[in-house]
């Protein structure tokens, strides 16, 4: 069973940097794509960015250049690093791993 859990999320200016982790229970953590969505409020829930087994990245155009998403397989986490936010970056942020295996979600907010 993997139970991701999140963290790192709080409050912050604009322009400010935040740092998610996902911290993953199990053993499938390093053979599996880790995904971080987030869900604004009366929004749908939206992929921010993904990153493979092997390393490969992808980004939602929006966070392209701000964002910085990598792995610790020796660690069963997965990061999010978030730089220059704005305000509609404000969201809870949700790491998945796999296909099924969800966190509870962080708080982010961006605002001054």
């Amino acid at each position: 069973q993997v139970r991701p859990v999140e963290s790192g999320g709080g409050l912050v200016q604009p322009g400010g940097s935040l740092r998610l982790s996902c911290a993953a229970s199990g053993s499938i953590f390093s053979s599996s794509g880790v995904g971080w969505y987030r869900q604004a409020p009366g929004a749908e829930r939206e992929l921010v960015a993904f990153i493979s087994s092997d390393g490969r990245t992808t980004y939602v155009e929006s966070v392209k250049g701000r964002f910085t998403i990598s792995r610790d397989n020796a660690k069963n986490t997965g990061y999010l690093q978030m730089n220059n936010l704005k305000s509609e970056d404000t969201a809870v942020y949700y790491c998945r791993i796999g296909v099924g295996f969800w966190g509870q979600g962080t708080q982010v907010t961006v605002s001054s």
